[in-house]
């Protein structure tokens, strides 16, 4: 059974907090191995492939924004960090 599949509540009696149980329909992190809820869109673009308006995105937790913001920036590749709740794709862009 993967983490996802999981009964919030097992026999044992641990009861974890809804708020820290990602839902369903969530977006993710797209850091390697988080499954925390998304909090950031992280909008990039590589110009040696993608057209200059063309933006791809990569979803990021609190915990995993800088790290993944430094993997995109030393790439040339970051355009924008922008709070999920707050991004707007531009037309042509790849959605989070």
């Amino acid at each position: 059974m993967t983490p996802l599949d999981a009964p919030l509540n097992d026999a044992s009696g641990d009861d974890a907090p809804l708020d820290d149980v990602p839902a369903a329909d969530a977006p993710t992190c797209s850091a390697k191995g988080c499954r925390d809820n998304a909090a950031w869109v992280l909008a990039w673009n590589n110009p040696k492939l993608h057209t200059p308006e063309r933006r791809k995105t990569w979803l990021a937790c609190e915990e995993h924004r800088e790290h993944l913001s430094q993997f995109l920036g030393v790439r040339g590749f970051l355009k924008d960090v922008v709070k999920l709740d707050e991004w707007e794709a531009p037309e042509g862009s790849q959605r989070p």
